[in-house]
Order: C-alpha cells, then structure tokens, then sequence
C-alpha cells in the first residue's frame, strides 16, 4: 500500500503539497438468534484518498478500489477540487514534527486466523449462556461477534512514510426479562479485545442479565435535584462528549463550550484528564495518528483546569499551538483532530464507597439518547435515565422513565467525587465511577 501512496505523491508538481492515504479494511459480522445463524457478513474494502494544497487552496478526491485506472485520475481530480476551494490560511499538508514514536505490538493473526465457525460459536455461547442463566430470561434480541482488521498507510510530499495497522474484536448480547408487572426488560453487554481469545462469552452473557435483573420492578421517580453517581461505562459516556468538546477544529470555529479557556478552571479540582493513545491496554491504542505524526499523551484537564485541546495540523494552525498527533481519519476523509483512548486519573474509593457517602441519590444504570440529545455548542443535554434510588447511602427502589438534564460545563464543576475504580472499558477509554453534585431529574411529579 505505501508503494501505492508513494507513486501518487511523486507526481508533486511545483509548490503543491500532496498526501495519499491508502487502506485495507477486513471486517467480519455474525448475528445469531434462536440458535441459529442470522446473519455472517466477511468482507474487504478498499480505500485511496489524496489531498493537494495549491496557494492556501485544498482539494481532495477518493476511491474505494485499488484499480489503477480509478487511482490514477485521483491526483488530477483533487487539483480540479483545490480550484474552485476558497483560500484558507490554516490548508498545509502535515509534515514531521520529531515526536518519538511509542512502539507498540504489531496485531497478531488471532482474528485472520480464526475460522468463520469459530466465530459463529462465540456469538451463539453468549446467546445460549444468557438464556440458561435466570429462567425469567425470556430470550435474547441479538448475540453478535464482530471484528476489524485495519492497514493504513500515508505518503506527503512534505516528508511524511507511515504505515499503522489495528485489529479489534468485540462480542455483545442484549436480553430479553419478564418484569413483575407484566412488562419486560433489558440487559445490555459487551466486551472487547485485540484478539478472539479475549473476548469472553461467560462475562458477557452474566453482565447483560445482572443488568436487566436490577431494574425488575422499576417504577417513575418524582421530579427534582439529586446527587447522582455514575458507574465507570456510564461516566465513559460523559466523559467521551467532553473529549469531543475539547476538538482543536470546534475551538476554532467557536463551536463548544471551551473555547478560548484555557489556564480556566472548567472542572472540579477532582478532575484530571488525558488523552493517552499509547496506552497498550486500550484497543484504540496507535503508534501513529491519521496523518502520520506520533500520537502521544495529550493533556486536557487538570486538577480541574483546561491545559490543552486536541488538534491535527490544521487546528493547531488555526490556534497558533502545536499539533498534538490527534488526527483521526479513514482513507476516503480527511483528517479531524479528536480522542482515542480517553482516561480520567483515578481517584480514591469504589463503586460502594461512593454510594455510602451519599444519603439522598441516584445510581445511574442507563443513559438514553445522550449523544443525540446534547448541544456541542452549550453542552446542554437532556437523556432518558434507569437507575437505582440511593437513601441513606444503600441501593433501594429501582427507577424508570426519568430524564436527566443539565449541561456538561457545569456537571464537570459539579464532580463531587472520582472514585479509584479505574476500568479499562470496551471502547478504548479508561474511566473510574464518579459523583456529581445535584442535577436536575425528571420524573412523574413535583416534589
């Protein structure tokens, strides 16, 4: 693939900056229910992306083939594209910027390796599992096993040979329980790996039925303020918007809430947070970002206050700042800054130390429509929420059909506590459970 690139980016002609990505998706799907196999998807893509930089002007084309007929008009195609673009004094092609590469392992073959069969067997023991674990496991919408397998290779003319190659698999099951009122529930699980062998369908299957289990008999909550709690995979949530929020792009365009903040404080002193793509324990973990720069640990919030954004080389020129080896992209787009593997610093206490220090509250089990209901401008929200009602500091009645409000600014001000149960979650990020201070709960009435 790089000697694809490479041929594409030694038609440079004069002062024009030119960069090819080029990239190999494999991707495998398996969907089984009743026992049977509803679905297997395996299939390759293909992608080739060039961008060229002509006098401040960006243009770009792609192609989702390797045929050299389609590649070959690429180059022209995107210096057609650069003409008719407006003149744009952060447009550059990255170029090296010394920044030591984190070695990481390479994939190994565990998913290229393992047979179709294998994988349908995967997905169908988490299904069998979770219907023999309870009988009021009334059956299991879905158990899916799916995997990808990513190489990536990017070529400038500016200076920049990169390859980067990923793998990662994931196995999910969502049951079906009979609530004693007649109605049912749900229970949602999945775990995540760099290789089949770390997926496990005995975890998956227990932690989608304790979830639908602890929310039988569920009933609405009354309207008002409450300290809530958030367990690690809910927090990661919260956490992942903040991280979206704090994109070098957004800064620029005035588009989040942190805008010109930094040295401010935006959080409780409780609060540190980093991103940190080196992590060899994230499945998100790369040596290298979508334009071929080192990723590398990029500060964001500590003890509270903003020291820093995520950028790629366009955001960074944009703010005057260094670029922090942020760029995510596929072949066919081009680059963005944004997180890879998010990690809040751990705290002191667990789950159980959290919910003894407070005597009026709610855990939070399940947050619904949370991405879809927030505004990245203001960072207000608004989300369905499951949970548990805290009194006195012990778990009591469980709780449906509420709504949780409020705004993600002043929910980071409002962090009273960060637990030190640090959990190394499925989507990359490493989160512990948190407390924050009393937010606004919708329910069935006034209080």
């Amino acid at each position: 693939m790089s000697d694809l690139a490479r041929a594409l980016v030694a038609r440079a002609e004069g002062d024009e900056q030119i960069e090819a990505c080029v990239e190999r998706v494999r991707r495998t799907e398996v969907r089984v229910h009743g026992g049977e196999v509803e679905s297997l998807t395996e299939a390759e893509s293909h992608g080739v992306g060039v961008r060229v930089v002509i006098d401040g002007r960006e243009g770009t084309s792609s192609c989702g083939s390797f045929d050299s007929e389609l590649v070959d008009g690429l180059l022209s195609d995107a210096r057609d594209n650069a003409g008719f673009a407006s003149p744009d004094d952060r447009a550059g092609i990255a170029g090296p910027d010394g920044h030591p590469v984190t070695k990481r392992a390479e994939p190994g073959p565990g998913f290229s390796a393992t047979s179709s069969a294998e994988k349908i067997d995967l997905a169908l023991a988490v299904e069998r599992r979770a219907l023999d674990l309870d009988p009021r496991v009334r059956g299991v919408r879905a158990a899916v096993y799916g995997d990808q397998q990513v190489e990536r290779a990017v070529v400038t003319s500016t200076g920049i040979e990169a390859e980067v190659s990923a793998a990662r698999g994931a196995l999910s099951t969502s049951v079906i329980i009979d609530d004693i009122d007649g109605g049912t529930r749900t229970g949602y699980a999945v775990d995540a790996g760099s290789d089949p062998s770390d997926l496990d369908p005995e975890k998956v299957a227990t932690l989608s039925v304790q979830r639908g289990l602890q929310l039988l008999g569920a009933t609405s909550i009354s309207s008002g303020r409450l300290p809530v709690i958030l367990p690690s995979r809910i927090a990661a949530s919260v956490i992942g918007l903040v991280g979206s929020m704090l994109s070098g792009e957004r800064v620029v365009k005035g588009r989040t809430p942190f805008a010109g903040r930094l040295g401010a404080a935006v959080a409780a002193s409780a609060l540190t947070l980093f991103d940190d793509p080196t992590d060899s324990r994230s499945i998100t973990a790369s040596e290298l970002d979508g334009e071929g720069l080192a990723c590398r640990v990029v500060p964001l919030i500590d003890s509270g206050t903003l020291e820093g954004y995520l950028h790629d080389t366009k955001s960074a020129r944009g703010l005057g700042e260094s670029g922090t080896g942020s760029a995510v992209r596929t072949a066919r787009s081009s680059p963005s800054p944004g997180f890879r593997s998010l990690h809040v610093a751990a705290g002191s206490g667990d789950l159980d130390s959290l919910i003894a220090d407070i005597g009026d509250g709610l855990l939070v089990l399940t947050l619904q429509g949370l991405h879809s209901g927030v505004n990245q401008v203001s960072g207000d929200f608004s989300a369905g929420v499951e949970g548990i009602r805290i009194r006195g500091g012990v778990l009591t009645e469980p709780v449906r059909e509420a709504t949780l409000a409020g705004s993600i600014p002043r929910m980071l001000l409002d962090i009273a506590r960060v637990g030190a149960d640090v959990e190394h979650l499925p989507g990359g990020s490493s989160v512990p459970s948190m407390t924050m201070g009393p937010m606004a709960i919708g329910g069935s009435d006034p209080r």
